[in-house]
């Protein structure tokens, strides 16, 4: 028994390492990618040339032109640095007020527990594309929108999670000595509960930054995220939707930089959490 537990942990540990280098080399080809769009790129990614549009890929331009005659690699680089920044301000919004709310739920229990969850039951009722409608409906579309749609989603993500995690750790000998000690609620959250939960957390904001890139992909591609002449991967697809046949390669490149951020978090995710769980028999 021992044995086969042990090539078990063995075999997962391996997986999760290479999940993990997969995720790091992924995620790190987008992140440089953003990186890379704010100093340089090969063309300006807004720049219009109509004489040589839907040039195919070549040495001149890696990723072929649009059918405006934009260079597709430095409108892909300037994508990621659009995405990314979409994705990581929702999760902060998301992470900034779930968090707080699901410890306020573990720590006081009772009526404040019961109101935390069925709110965030009822945000859950209304999807990341439905709110961002309502809110371009009000204000007009555009990143913040899609911010403010996918961060409001997040909310109730990390509520839950941040709970879920915390009522464990309350239940801990050291939780109990604390309180004893005369230590508050409030303390005991931020000293004993939140660093004991904290690697569940940023596994969390993993997956929710792959889902955040899909999302503000999609909300650009029906016109309410990343507004021209911004760069948008979400946009790209929606603009190369008639000329898929014609130039495939406008469809190719930024599907598969979406794939590529998207995968990337998820395989990062998968890679921390097999890192950060305990080990079995321990």
């Amino acid at each position: 028994m021992t044995v086969m537990i042990t090539l078990e942990a063995a075999t997962d540990g391996g997986r999760h390492s290479r999940a993990l280098a997969a995720g790091l080399l992924l995620t790190g080809l987008v992140v440089a990618a953003a990186l890379l769009s704010l100093a340089w790129t090969p063309y300006d990614p807004t720049a219009i040339n109509v004489a040589g549009r839907l040039a195919a890929p070549s040495a001149t331009h890696w990723f072929g032109t649009d059918a405006y005659g934009r260079d597709v690699f430095s409108h892909v680089l300037a994508g990621a640095r659009s995405a990314l920044a979409v994705a990581l301000a929702a999760v902060g919004v998301g992470a900034g007020a779930g968090v707080p709310l699901g410890l306020l739920a573990a720590g006081r229990r009772g009526w404040v527990e019961e109101g935390t969850m069925r709110g965030s039951d009822v945000v859950f009722a209304f999807p990341a594309l439905i709110t961002a409608v309502l809110i371009a409906a009000l204000c007009g579309p555009g990143a913040v929108d899609a911010i403010a749609a996918i961060g409001l989603f997040n909310i109730p993500v990390f509520a839950k999670v941040t709970r879920a995690a915390a009522l464990g750790v309350w239940a801990r000998d050291y939780t109990l000595a604390a309180r004893l000690a005369g230590k508050g609620g409030g303390r005991i959250s931020l000293e004993h509960v939140l660093p004991n939960i904290a690697g569940l957390l940023l596994v969390q904001a993993t997956i929710q930054l792959s889902l955040g890139i899909i999302a503000d992909a999609g909300l650009s591609f029906v016109g309410l995220g990343t507004q021209a002449p911004q760069p948008s991967w979400g946009r790209m697809l929606a603009d190369s939707q008639t000329l898929a046949g014609q130039a495939p390669w406008l469809v190719l490149f930024p599907g598969l930089a979406v794939v590529a951020a998207v995968l990337g978090f998820n395989l990062l995710g998968e890679g921390l959490r097999g890192r950060l769980a305990p080990k079995r028999g321990a």
